[in-house]
Order: structure tokens, then sequence, then C-alpha cells
């Protein structure tokens, strides 16, 4: 694969990775020399042959990261096929296709489930993976949070919420994990034109227009526009950055 070489000899999982911005960072990561697992609840299969196609080495496993038995089977699925684990990218969530509406009108199923999929699924996946982090003294853990936590945003209350739980997560498991060489950062993207978004009619025309419009580079977001702020949190150029939020979202949020 076309690429530079910051990843070499590393394996990362990424969870949420069969298509959208997740297939967009497996092969990021992949074209700078990493080692790809492409995790999903979906068929991750035509991403990871396509890396493997390109040059580079995929495997794809299914993954249900509210299931930590089918997250269990995950890292030890990228333990016996890559002999281990040094990065995770926690991507996996519900936001794409969700529909858009006051709080007050947020079943309390639909918000258990968010808080299911994005914080608990997150939690697992580094529950699973820090024993080998642990056991080489060294990882990087990725989660993927929203530039919302920190402008507030109407009509997705619980989805909010869930990424604002993320950023705390993350600085928590920063302080807890430092003296085991483990990182843990947080990547939190604006809107980002992904399939599901474009394929959503709650982000078409005027709605994702007034987000382009709070923006200092005012275009839309598109999945590429993360992967150098994730490689930079993937690569050795990171090592003495632990417990950050890196906003990536053309300026909207400045903090």
């Amino acid at each position: 694969m076309s690429g530079g070489a910051r990843l070499k000899g590393r394996v990362a999982v990424i969870t949420g990775a069969a298509q959208g911005i997740g297939a967009e960072y497996a092969r990021a990561l992949a074209a700078e020399g990493a080692a790809v697992v492409v995790a999903d609840i979906q068929d991750a299969e035509p991403v990871a042959r396509a890396i493997n196609e390109a040059g580079g080495k995929a495997l794809a496993v299914a993954c249900d990261v509210t299931d930590s038995e089918s997250v269990g089977r995950m890292v030890a699925d990228t333990l016996q096929h890559f002999g281990k684990l040094d990065i995770l990218v926690n991507n996996a969530a519900l936001f794409g296709k969700l529909s858009r509406k006051p709080f007050d009108q947020i079943e309390s199923d639909e918000w258990d489930r968010m808080m299911a999929v994005n914080v608990r699924g997150a939690f697992e996946c580094v529950k699973a993976a820090v024993p080998a982090m642990r056991r080489q003294q060294y990882g990087k853990i990725v989660n993927i949070a929203s530039g919302t936590v920190f402008k507030g945003q109407t009509m997705l209350l619980h989805y909010v919420t869930s990424k604002g739980a993320i950023v705390a997560m993350s600085r928590s498991l920063a302080r807890e994990l430092g003296n085991d060489g483990i990182r843990v950062n947080t990547l939190a993207p604006g809107l980002v034109m992904s399939e599901n978004v474009l394929n959503n009619p709650e982000w078409a025309g005027a709605a994702s227009q007034n987000t382009v419009n709070t923006r200092a580079i005012k275009r839309d977001s598109v999945p590429e526009d993360m992967c150098g702020t994730l490689i930079y949190l993937c690569a050795p150029d990171s090592d003495f950055v632990t417990g950050q939020v890196l906003v990536v979202d053309g300026g909207a949020v400045m903090h």
C-alpha cells in the first residue's frame, strides 16, 4: 500500500470498521504499515480484503462491542493471528442512522441502547485489550468522541451525553494506565459526511450547512480529514501525549 511506515510492526484493532469513517481509519493505519483488525458487527470482510489486495495486512473479525464474550474473542483472534496488540481505536458507535428528536421524545430503551454501544462498548474493548498491552508495557488507545461535547447540540441528547462520557472515560483511563506505558487519547470529529450521514435525510441541506457555517474552515468534512490526527495519536510521535482530546472539525470548536 502507498503511504508511510510510521506504524510499521504495529497491530491495530479498529471497531466499527466495516464502512464509513471506521473503514477509512483501517485503510489509513494499514497504509502506515500497521497490521489491522477490521472489527464490526456487520461484514468487515470486503474492507479487509481490499487492504490485503493493496499490499497491506488485515483481518476481518465479527464483533458486537456490547457483548464481552464477543469482544474477548476479537482480542484472542487478534493475538492468534498477529501475535500482539498495540493500538485500539474505539470507533464503533450509533450515530449515522439516528433520528434527531427533542430529548423528551427519546425513549428509555433508545437511551440505554446508545449507552450500551457508545460507552460500555468502548469500556468492554479497553478491558479486553489492556492485558496484552500491559504485557509489553506499551499501547495506544484512541477513543472517538465528538465536537458536540464542547458546544452542546440540540436534538441528540443521548448521543452527545454518550460522547461526553467517552471524554471522561479517556481521561480517567489515561491516569490509570500511564504506569503501564499505555497512552489513552480522544479524537473528537465534527459532523463528517460519512456514508450513513450522506444517506440520512436528517442531515440533508440546511442541517449540514448550519454546521459548516460554524466552522473557521467552511466546507464539509470527509472521513479522510480525521486520518492524519488518528495516525499521530497511534504513532510514536505522540508517546508523551495522554489524556488529551483533539477536536478535528474545521475550527467550529476551539478549546
